[in-house]
């Protein structure tokens, strides 16, 4: 995937897998992280924690995509927070559409900030993304393959694709929330809103979790879902002090797509 806010050549299926998770669940998270009480160097997460989601493509599983939180790292002589993402197909999925990639994304210790993003693919679409922020100019550089793009403007406060999963976790969460913050991918930089709508039970396999129910307006972040029906992608979150995301649920031009959290390690 070229961009995470513009591709035109996706695939029915592994590209509407990839896009649904990261650009539309991750920028969700943008919408709390304002007016709302940060909790003060008291994270949810620390290094070793491991979350592990199961992609289906209506009844079908396709995938799965592992967050895991890293050692801090000292990035452009900044001490940072260092989160993965893993993405994969299954075997019988790699035939139709193959999928392996891994994200790293880099924030300040206060996690006000991004630091530095990279994004390495293997496939019918290789990548080798990275994207430096320059707080200095309010700027973020982006290169594929060592080819430079011409720097872009960013807001302030500004988060790559994959630090603000971990953003949300750090904020109190209430119905009816409803806020605009900025995101950049090194290519773009928008204002995106999301809204809390309701505190809701929901059961995953033999368990039930307490959870708050959210949804972004999808169509302000990508041409893609403004080319798809009615699209709607909903994400819970559970309402105690580890806002773990614990299901997403879309649906889109293509059908519906679920990810779920099938095994945690803190």
């Amino acid at each position: 995937m070229e961009s995470l806010f513009s591709d035109n050549r996706c695939n029915m299926s592994g590209k509407y897998l990839y896009l649904v998770f990261i650009v539309t669940a991750l920028m969700i998270i943008l919408g709390f992280t304002k007016d709302v009480k940060a909790v003060e160097k008291n994270f949810p997460f620390q290094p070793g924690e491991k979350l592990i989601f199961q992609a289906k493509w209506g009844i079908v599983p396709v995938g799965e995509i592992i967050l895991e939180v890293l050692p801090m790292a000292t990035v452009n002589g900044i001490k940072s927070h260092h989160f993965a993402m893993t993405t994969n197909t299954y075997s019988f999925m790699d035939i139709f559409y193959k999928i392996q990639e891994k994200s790293n994304g880099y924030t300040d210790a206060d996690m006000t900030r991004s630091i530095l993003y990279k994004k390495e693919s293997k496939g019918r679409h290789p990548r080798n993304v990275v994207v430096n922020f320059n707080w200095g100019k309010h700027e973020a550089a982006y290169s594929n393959f060592g080819e430079k793009m011409k720097p872009i403007a960013i807001l302030p406060g500004s988060f790559d694709p994959l630090s603000i999963f971990f953003v949300i976790r750090l904020y109190d969460l209430k119905e009816s929330l409803e806020i605009k913050l900025p995101v950049t991918d090194g290519k773009k930089s928008i204002s995106v809103k999301a809204t809390v709508l309701k505190r809701e039970e929901i059961k995953l396999a033999n368990k039930t979790y307490d959870t708050y129910l959210v949804e972004p307006d999808i169509e302000s972040i990508s041409d893609i879902f403004k080319k798809s029906k009615d699209p709607k992608v909903k994400i819970w979150f559970t309402a105690d002090e580890r806002k773990i995301p614990v299901k997403i649920k879309s649906r889109l031009g293509v059908g519906s797509f679920i990810f779920e959290l099938v095994s945690a390690e803190y």
